[in-house]
């Protein structure tokens, strides 16, 4: 009897580790190979795509998607990681705050949307000569990490609330894959002079996955695993196949002539090959004229 395979899609709550998650599945699918398409932190709630048995080696295709996010970014005071959790660094007198008018925040809020240059939060899992940013930071050791681009494509305010201490946004970010919205907050706030956390976080999707179709922590289960030709299809666009190609491709072969057959739509040169049987057979790239796989399913794990 073989193991689950496929996709798990879990809405995180609060208060605990995306790993907590990662070990709730292994205890409930009974099955220790399980991986992530990208963590969150602790104090972050939404979505994280989980995949399970073989199917794990998708993971790779989803790992860079787009992302959407919803959180409330509090401007007038800074932290030393950039949201709630942290140590309060600075905090904005009554002056500075009052000089953040909304038209300061809208034009700060369109120098941050585009294609940008953003240095991580130092409390971060990128690492540093072999070690976690944050395990360096927590060791009180200095971490300087590099800029790298990044593209926001969405930054919308869609509520704002005053007081006398601080200045609460509730934001919108649709966002490359490895752009730090903790990381916009501290910005923001920097280019207004009065310093800026996040104080939530929700992941809503990733790529064409909704958190509105993900199970809770406690709904995990066999029956919400999407399978592995469903997901590949969903991202990479499908290419079926006939039993005897399907059977190449699994032999290494390369079907001639069939890069004619591929997505046109697809973002890249790559598809999802689907078997008559509506089996995942793999991942399949063109090459010149012909199609050669570059990833296979076991074909008892591929359903």
């Amino acid at each position: 009897m073989t193991g689950p395979s496929g996709i798990l899609l879990v809405d995180k709550p609060g208060g605990i580790t995306s790993h907590d998650v990662v070990a709730r599945a292994r205890k409930t699918l009974e099955t220790r190979r399980i991986g992530h398409a990208g963590t969150l932190d602790p104090m972050a709630t939404g979505l994280l795509v989980l995949g399970a048995g073989p199917a794990t080696r998708l993971l790779t295709y989803l790992v860079g998607l787009d992302k959407t996010y919803a959180a409330t970014i509090r401007l007038g005071v800074a932290t030393d990681t950039d949201d709630a959790d942290g140590v309060e660094t600075s905090r904005a007198d009554a002056a500075a705050l009052a000089a953040a008018s909304p038209d300061r925040i809208r034009d700060g809020v369109e120098a941050l949307t585009g294609t940008i240059s953003q240095v991580p939060s130092t409390v971060s899992a990128i690492k540093v000569a072999g070690r976690r940013a944050y395990d360096l930071a927590r060791a009180g050791e200095d971490v300087a990490l590099a800029a790298r681009t990044v593209t926001v494509s969405r930054f919308d305010v869609v509520a704002e609330r005053r007081t006398d201490e601080s200045i609460d946004l509730d934001v919108v970010v649709d966002c490359t894959s490895g752009t730090y919205v903790r990381a916009l907050a501290r910005d923001l706030g920097a280019s207004l002079g009065v310093g800026g956390h996040l104080t939530a976080l929700r992941r809503t999707r990733i790529g064409p996955f909704d958190v509105r179709d993900a199970a809770s922590v406690d709904g995990i289960g066999p029956d919400r695993l999407a399978t592995p030709a469903d997901v590949a299809a969903l991202v990479l666009g499908r290419l079926d196949v006939t039993a005897d190609e399907a059977r190449d491709l699994r032999h290494g072969k390369r079907l001639a002539g069939a890069a004619a057959r591929m997505p046109v739509d697809g973002a890249t040169r790559t598809a999802a090959a689907i078997d008559p049987a509506g089996m995942l057979v793999g991942i399949v790239e063109k090459r010149g004229a012909d199609v050669k796989s570059i990833m296979n399913l076991p074909e008892e794990a591929a359903a």
